[in-house]
């Protein structure tokens, strides 16, 4: 298998693990043993679309990671610019320094040179320190040369102007409308038996999801940014008396709606917004939902650092969330839409009482 592959010429079918340290998992049970580990790491490819696939029987099989589809479990020098990385059951490739990014744990990302992303173990990491001359904040120095390390995920300040999402809205069929409501809303919701609740949707959008939750009876309010979104909201589904429209900066919003929502759903503003301001997003979320209330969200697992959308992974979607919200339900979806299959992960967790 080639390093890139085409989402046309070889559609995934089938569905691997890789966990947190690196090891593939077939559902539970971590894989242990060695070669078949070892040649499907060999294999591991990007398609078009930022998922990492591997071939299984001659079977092209998408990977479900935790992390990144490389967790490096130990580094080495090849020389100042090229490096040397082994991950579990001793697959080894390289990777240009140049590649490095970091993430806000503070953790090393970069890409071997077939283009695989991959991340450091705390193990690894403290091996490449001790093989560098220097390290700083954004930088680290070798043989006297200085590689800056920038961030994992890399910011459009646009983004957070109203106007350019408007912009969007009036230039162009945004690439998240789906003219419909997330299809994990009609499979999963039913099986959490919700009550009649209040329910808000921040980044709303064009008010697809929020109007299925109206339609289910619930009390809704649909939050966005952008007047144009707003519009196209209240044209399609004003007509729904217990879905109510407001346009607000969801950082800004109403003293009024605090603890005042049993339920928020989050669906494609996670991956929008500025990625610094994703632990603010979760305040919010927190700030709005009532002590007993609870987080809902279809969110987005790929490999994509420039947005938006702005990838992510399971691995950071949970470091956020777990000071303030207790997973109740956690699964990787596998019946998406072609663009999207293989990225979506459906979250139901509860708020904490302390953060």
């Amino acid at each position: 298998m080639t390093s890139s592959v085409t989402e046309e010429s070889r559609p995934p079918q089938h569905f691997i693990q890789i966990d947190e340290d690196g090891y593939f998992k077939m559902e539970t049970l971590r894989v242990s043993d060695v070669d078949a580990g070892r040649d499907w790491m060999s294999k591991v490819a990007m398609d078009d679309r930022g998922r990492a696939l591997t071939q299984i029987n001659n079977a092209d099989v998408l990977i479900e990671a935790f992390d990144e589809p490389y967790v490096a479990v130990d580094v080495t020098k090849v020389t100042k610019d090229l490096w040397h990385i082994t991950m579990p059951y001793g697959h080894s490739e390289t990777f240009p320094l140049a590649s490095l990014t970091t993430d806000e744990w503070d953790r090393f990302h970069g890409r071997t040179t077939r283009g695989i992303p991959f991340v450091m173990s705390r193990t690894a990491q403290s091996r490449f320190f001790n093989l560098v001359d220097e390290f700083e904040d954004d930088a680290v120095i070798v043989d006297g040369e200085r590689y800056e390390t920038k961030p994992w995920l890399q910011e459009n300040p646009d983004t957070r102007n109203d106007a350019w999402w408007t912009n969007v809205y009036r230039t162009e069929e945004p690439r998240w409308e789906l003219n419909a409501p997330s299809h994990a809303l009609a499979k999963i919701v039913p099986r959490l038996k919700l009550q009649k609740s209040r329910i808000l949707v921040p980044g709303a959008g064009s008010g697809n999801d929020a109007a299925w939750f109206a339609e289910q009876g619930h009390l809704v309010t649909a939050v966005d940014f952008s007047e144009e979104a707003i519009a196209r909201a209240q044209a399609k589904y004003g007509h729904l008396s217990n879905l109510k429209f407001m346009r607000a900066d969801v950082f800004n919003l109403p003293p009024t709606l605090r603890n005042n929502f049993d339920v928020v759903f989050e669906h494609t503003l996670y991956c929008a917004i500025t990625p610094s301001r994703r632990n603010d997003l979760t305040k919010v979320w927190r700030h709005v939902l009532t002590e007993q209330g609870h987080l809902m969200g279809v969110f987005f697992t790929m490999d994509k650092q420039f947005g938006p959308p702005y990838g992510g992974s399971e691995w950071e979607i949970r470091s956020r969330l777990q000071k303030g919200f207790r997973p109740l339900y956690w699964t990787r979806l596998r019946d998406s839409m072609s663009k999207r299959l293989g990225h979506e992960l459906f979250i139901y967790a509860q708020k904490l009482p302390v953060f």
